[in-house]
């Protein structure tokens, strides 16, 4: 998408938010029922399963949405093939060609980007956008970054080509890092990304050498960067932060805004639907891209309908986070009229903080260990026993081959650690089986060990 398209198209999408209630519940009606639609028939999952909950071509139009049969992650994964509107899509192959490619900007088959989406209990996954789905997130997501901004702040900003510095996991086919790559290429700005493997003397040279003025990175990326500011080992002067790919809490809202001076832009995305709202103030809440997506709230359960990709087409589908809608859309605070969330709550693990025997600290995110992949083992946890040392709980298969996990995962862990953490112990342990936390459900991929922000020591 060329720099003019794209500035028209943003100009376009900014228009829905000025828009009203009504209004913008008609274009979601109709991009919602023209993608039922669409489904009903080109997608073979889709078309049986709505089929025998009375969905027919007739009644298609006024047949009631909570009615339809939700679907999952795991109904995705078994249908997958069934559930795509395309040929030639399937998860070995797209897990293969990634693999091969080491240009993530590479399109599968010239026509497909790919987004890795990888968790603690299963093989990496992939979710697929065409070009025209791909621009429309992209367009999305740079409103949402430029959210409170008038149009001619836009441009102001734009023909200055801002520097942007973007700190996260960069070494995969991660959504945050493709899209948020696209999508400064396309608006034609500088940028530098620093990944959170990275150590921190570098991210502190390269921010130095770079100087950015725009910074978009996870919450736990910059509250490190934050307290490197707070210690007078960097200076830091930017006119935009953004946080994205974790809950962002009220207390590291604040923290953030107080160390640098200026209001945090936090956006909001998932694998399945990258562009799904922003919040810039938490007392008004998130506001949420009714524009692109239908969402409901059902006893606090998230279900998510991606209104602008028929590839990958996932309708009512289940996330793991949980959120509270504002009921009151009619008084949300300026002139949008969006729907409004509170109390979005998605995976927030502790990172690993460890110290090396000279007093040097660096840290291990959860996302540079969270898409370990190897035949036989079911899952696994970690935690923190000392400074400089964790323990590593496997749940493997029954019939694994011990001996092969055995060999493989150390090979494994040694080479996350190779980069900056050698001096960092670990041992694994062998256990039956990994339960979830029993007040939340969840299985926490760090467990609260001997954990630590020896940054702040």
């Amino acid at each position: 998408m060329g720099y003019g398209r794209l500035l028209w198209n943003l100009f376009r999408l900014r228009r829905n938010a000025g828009k009203s209630r009504k209004q913008v519940e008609k274009l979601q009606q109709k991009k919602l029922r023209d993608m039922i639609r669409y489904v009903f028939e080109n997608s073979e999952y889709y078309h049986r399963i709505y089929s025998k909950a009375g969905v027919t071509g007739d009644n298609i139009e006024s047949f009631p949405v909570e009615k339809l049969p939700p679907v999952d992650k795991k109904i995705l994964i078994e249908n997958y093939e069934e559930i795509v509107c395309r040929e030639r899509l399937n998860q070995e192959e797209l897990a293969e060609f990634a693999a091969a490619s080491e240009d993530m900007k590479k399109t599968y088959h010239g026509d497909y980007h790919l987004v890795h989406s990888s968790g603690s209990t299963g093989k990496p996954r992939f979710y697929v956008y065409d070009d025209d789905a791909w621009n429309q997130m992209l367009v999305g997501i740079i409103r949402g970054a430029l959210w409170n901004m008038s149009f001619f702040q836009v441009m102001k900003l734009l023909l200055c080509r801002p520097r942007m510095l973007y700190i996260a996991a960069t070494d995969g086919r991660y959504g945050g890092v493709m899209a948020v790559g696209d999508g400064i290429d396309g608006l034609k700005a500088r940028q530098l990304h620093l990944d959170i493997n990275d150590s921190l003397q570098e991210w502190c040279n390269a921010i130095q050498k770079f100087k950015p003025n725009i910074v978009i990175g996870y919450p736990s990326a910059l509250k490190i960067l934050a307290g490197l500011v707070e210690q007078g080992k960097m200076d830091a002067k930017f006119s935009r932060i953004i946080t994205c790919g974790e809950p962002l809490s009220q207390g590291l809202r604040t923290y953030l805004e107080t160390v640098f001076g200026i209001n945090i832009v936090n956006f909001y995305g998932a694998s399945e639907s990258l562009a799904l709202g922003v919040e810039t103030d938490s007392a008004e809440g998130m506001v949420l891209f009714d524009d692109l997506n239908y969402i409901e709230v059902i006893d606090g359960q998230m279900y998510v309908t991606c209104l602008y990709n028929k590839v990958q087409p996932l309708i009512r589908y289940r996330l793991s986070d949980r959120l509270s809608l504002k009921e009151d859309v009619s008084a949300a605070a300026g002139n949008c009229h969006f729907t409004r969330a509170f109390s979005i709550l998605g995976r927030d693990e502790d990172m690993m903080w460890f110290e090396d025997q000279n007093g040097n600290h660096e840290f291990l995110h959860p996302l540079a260990i969270e898409g370990i992949c190897i035949e036989g083992i079911i899952d696994y946890q970690f935690r923190q026993t000392a400074k400089d040392a964790f323990e590593l709980s496997v749940e493997t298969e029954e019939n694994a081959d011990l001996e092969k996990v055995g060999r493989e995962l150390p090979e494994l862990i040694d080479s996350i650690l190779e980069k900056k953490l050698k001096f960092v112990r670990y041992r694994i342990r062998y256990v039956e089986q990994i339960k979830p936390n029993p007040k939340t459900g969840k299985k926490p991929l760090i467990l609260a060990g001997i954990i630590a922000n020896l940054l702040s020591a």
